[in-house]
């Protein structure tokens, strides 16, 4: 079997305030967009969001319990060319950081995070340089 990854699919629970976010406050490109999925663009980058009620009802688990606290299950993790330009930038946007800017010296990068209005881990990172 060969596989190719064609995108990342949000199930996501607020569609419009998910569809802003991606394409306001991130600035990906849409590429579709019908009120219960749309699809981004931003170069490589291919990322959809589809409204959480409509795929359980596809696969059967629409009865199951649909958001409780946990820890988080996934992360989208974006690499950025400065992330204390990125972390401005966004901040300016209203987004609101759960970590500030900060050197991980053992995964060699630096990073911040926030989450987008359903409360998907979002992480932005840039890779340290050697010293």
């Amino acid at each position: 079997m060969t596989r190719k990854s064609i995108h990342t699919r949000l199930l996501i629970q607020n569609y419009q305030a998910c569809l802003q976010f991606y394409r306001d406050i991130l600035g990906f490109d849409v590429t579709w967009d019908d009120d219960d999925y749309a699809s981004f663009q931003d170069g490589d980058i291919c990322l959809a969001i589809f409204k959480r009620e409509l795929m359980s009802e596809a696969i059967g688990t629409e009865n199951m319990i649909s958001d409780a606290k946990s820890q988080d299950k996934f992360g989208l993790i974006f690499e950025v060319s400065n992330v204390d330009d990125a972390y401005h930038q966004l901040k300016e946007k209203g987004v609101q950081f759960i970590t500030i800017p900060k050197d991980y010296k053992v995964w060699g990068i630096r990073a911040a995070h926030f989450r987008d209005p359903d409360g998907n881990l979002i992480e932005i990172n840039s890779r340290l340089l050697d010293s």
